[in-house]
C-alpha cells in the first residue's frame, strides 16, 4: 500500500510541475508584440532601463554596432503615428516592427526593428533607418494598408513552412529574373520607402525623384511584382546577400524578410524584355549597398503585398554576421 501511495503521489507531482516548454519563458504572440511596444516606448523616452534588455544585448542600426541609449534612442523625437506594422512569431520568439516617427530635426523618419528574445531578456536588437522621405513618400505612410494587417480566415491561411518559404523565394525570383521561382499573385502590390513601385496607374503624373519621368520606368512601375520581375528589370541587382527569413505571422500572415543588396554596376546597360519601345535601360550609378527589411503578405500559398524599407549604404558594407559573428 506504502509504494502505491509513493507511486500516485509521484504521478501527481508529475503532471503538476510545469514541463521544461512551460518553464522556459517563451512569449506567446501577443506577449511579443507587447515587448515590442515597450522597446519602441523605452526608444522615445530615451531610457533603455524601461526595455527588458539582456546585459550583453547586441545591437546594431544601419550596419553599426551600438549601445543602448545611442542611435535611434538617442535621436527619436516622438512616438510612431498610426504606421506601424509588427510581424510576431511564437516559434522563433522574434518580432520586428516597421514604422515612421519624428527624428531628431522633427521630420518623419521611417525605420525597422528586428528583436529577439531569449531567457525573458531582448538579446538582439536590430534597426535599419530607411532613406530621406519626400512628400510623396509620406503620403503612402500615414496608416498601413488595410490588408497587411487583416487577419487571414483560416481557410486560406498558409503554414508557418510555406510562409518562410515564400518570403525566401522573392529573393531568388529576383536573383533570377523569373518570377517562376516563387509565387506572387495577380495582384502583388509592392511599396518601398512609401514609394509605389509595381501596380501604379500606366499613366499618372510625372513625379521627380522616383524615376516616373523615364517612360520605361514608368511602364515597368505598373506591372505587378511577377509582371516586372519577367522582364529582366532587376538584373542591375549583382547579388543578394544574407537572406534571413525566420518572422512568420501565424494570424496577420506578415513575414519578415532581412537581406543585402549589392549593386556592381560594372556594367551600365540592361536588356529588358517585353517594354514597348525600350530593349535596353540605360543606368547611370555608382556602386553601392542596400541594407532592406521586406514584409510579405501570405495567404492562400501566394504573395499579395509586399512593403519595404532600406537605405543606400557604400558598396561592399558589412552585414549583420560580419558585424556580430551571429547568423
Amino acid at each position: 500500500m506504502k509504494s502505491k501511495t509513493w507511486l500516485l503521489a509521484a504521478t501527481a507531482a508529475l503532471f503538476a510541475a510545469p514541463s521544461a516548454a512551460q518553464d522556459d519563458g517563451n512569449c506567446d504572440r501577443q506577449c511579443l508584440l507587447d515587448m515590442a511596444d515597450t522597446y519602441l516606448s523605452a526608444m522615445v523616452a530615451h531610457d533603455p532601463s524601461k526595455a527588458p534588455l539582456a546585459s550583453d544585448v547586441v545591437m546594431v542600426e544601419n550596419l553599426k554596432r551600438i549601445a543602448p541609449g545611442e542611435g535611434l534612442w538617442a535621436s527619436l523625437t516622438g512616438a510612431p503615428g498610426d504606421y506601424k506594422i509588427p510581424v510576431a512569431d511564437p516559434i522563433s520568439q522574434e518580432v520586428g516592427v516597421m514604422t515612421v516617427a519624428p527624428g531628431a530635426d522633427g521630420k518623419p523618419v521611417m525605420f525597422s526593428v528586428r528583436l529577439k528574445r531569449d531567457g525573458g531578456r531582448i538579446v538582439e536588437a536590430e534597426h535599419i533607418i530607411g532613406n530621406a522621405l519626400s512628400p510623396g513618400q509620406l503620403a503612402n505612410l500615414q496608416a498601413p494598408r488595410p490588408a497587411l494587417l487583416r487577419p487571414v480566415p483560416y481557410e486560406y491561411a498558409d503554414s508557418r513552412g510555406r510562409m518562410i518559404w515564400l518570403g525566401k523565394s522573392y529573393y531568388n525570383a529576383l536573383d533570377n529574373n523569373n518570377s517562376k521561382h516563387s509565387a506572387m499573385a495577380d495582384d502583388c502590390e509592392r511599396r518601398e520607402n512609401g514609394f509605389q513601385t509595381a501596380r501604379n496607374p500606366m499613366s499618372r503624373p510625372l513625379v521627380t525623384g522616383n524615376g516616373q519621368a523615364d517612360p520605361a520606368f514608368a511602364y515597368l512601375g505598373g506591372l505587378g511584382c511577377a509582371a516586372q520581375m519577367d522582364t529582366n528589370m532587376w538584373e542591375y541587382i549583382s547579388a543578394i546577400h544574407h537572406r534571413r527569413v525566420e518572422i512568420a505571422d501565424p494570424v496577420t500572415g506578415l513575414v519578415w524578410g532581412q537581406s543585402h543588396f549589392q549593386h556592381d554596376f560594372t556594367k551600365k546597360d540592361f536588356e529588358l524584355i517585353g517594354v514597348p519601345g525600350t530593349p535596353v535601360r540605360h543606368m547611370e550609378f555608382n556602386p553601392f549597398d542596400m541594407p532592406a527589411v521586406h514584409i510579405y503578405k501570405v495567404w492562400g500559398g501566394q504573395i499579395h503585398e509586399i512593403e519595404a524599407v532600406g537605405w543606400t549604404a557604400p558598396y561592399k558594407s558589412p552585414n549583420w554576421t560580419d558585424l556580430t559573428g551571429q547568423e
